[in-house]
């Protein structure tokens, strides 16, 4: 089944940021931990190790075979509400912001990747759909290994997201 792309792409100041909304039927200290803790993080991307507290942990996406363990800066950590890091895989970064609001018994995750480069829009955006996709299985108590990103988001979203870049 391909699914429908909710990303969007927001110019602000003249930076382009990719944004994508998810609604988790649980509460936000669940998501909070599903994203901020090792075990809760393995179960839909991947592991980190070292002490957050220090501001650094070596991140590996465990769902990409082969993918090498990286720097994972934390520029803002606000329990249980926002989590700011940049992503640093050689010379390249990629910030990455998660913002958490609990309203009605379902907790509304706002990923944003600001400084998205346009040329990639039609290939990150579908890999962010695909991974909180898989979160938001994984909190459901569903098996994130049942989507399938080679069929329902890349290719099937880049069109969207070409459209919105």
């Amino acid at each position: 089944m391909t699914r429908t792309p909710t990303g969007r792409i927001e110019v602000v100041d003249g930076e382009h940021r990719l944004v994508i909304v998810r609604e988790l039927r649980a509460p936000i200290e669940d998501v909070w931990a599903a994203v901020t803790e090792s075990e809760r993080l393995a179960r839909w991307i991947g592991t980190f190790t070292g002490d957050p507290a220090s501001g650094l942990v070596r991140f590996r996406m465990t769902v990409e075979e082969g993918a090498p363990e990286d720097d994972m800066e934390i520029r803002e950590c606000d329990p249980p509400h926002r989590l700011a890091v940049t992503a640093r895989s050689g010379d390249e970064g990629w910030r990455l912001e998660l913002d958490l609001v609990e309203r009605g018994g379902l907790t509304v995750l706002t990923f944003t990747q600001p400084g998205i480069a346009p040329a990639s829009v039609d290939s990150v955006g579908p890999g962010w759909e695909y991974y909180l996709d898989r979160l938001v299985a994984a909190e459901a108590g569903d098996d994130p290994g049942d989507l399938d990103f080679g069929r329902d988001y890349y290719p099937a979203m880049a069109d969207h997201y070409r459209t919105e870049a």
